[in-house]
């Protein structure tokens, strides 16, 4: 019954901001760490954010200084915040859930649970 349910994503120029959110039915946020990833045309599954129950967080290097990634526990809510946004960071993204024990909070592979995306076009 978990379920995790993307929004936010949309068509901004370059240089724009976007805040994409994800929020968890039948998980815990707080529980466990959780991150976001993102599919381009053409391109393989990209780690951008991940974050850990203590708070610790790392970002892809194409994202670092650009990107947050938060949790609103009282809203059992992700947050991906997205400043200065660049053609590049055109994609699907995805949020995910429940890391395998041992696992990177940039691996895909590592996630058990994982929303339907949603898309972000940045335009020069």
């Amino acid at each position: 019954q978990v379920q995790l349910v993307e929004s936010g994503g949309d068509s901004v120029q370059a240089g724009g901001s976007l805040r994409l959110s994800c929020a968890a039915s039948g998980y815990t946020v707080s529980t466990g760490s959780m991150g976001w990833f993102r599919l381009g045309p053409d391109k393989e599954r990209e780690g951008v954010a991940g974050i850990a129950n203590d708070g610790s967080t790392r970002y892809a290097d194409s994202v670092k200084g650009r990107f947050t990634i938060t949790k609103d526990n009282a809203e059992n809510t992700l947050y991906l915040r997205m400043n200065s946004l660049k053609p590049g960071d055109t994609a699907m993204y995805y949020c995910a859930a429940d890391l395998m024990d041992g696992g990177s909070v940039m691996n895909p592979g590592d996630f058990v649970y994982w929303g339907q995306g949603t898309q972000v076009t940045v335009s020069s």
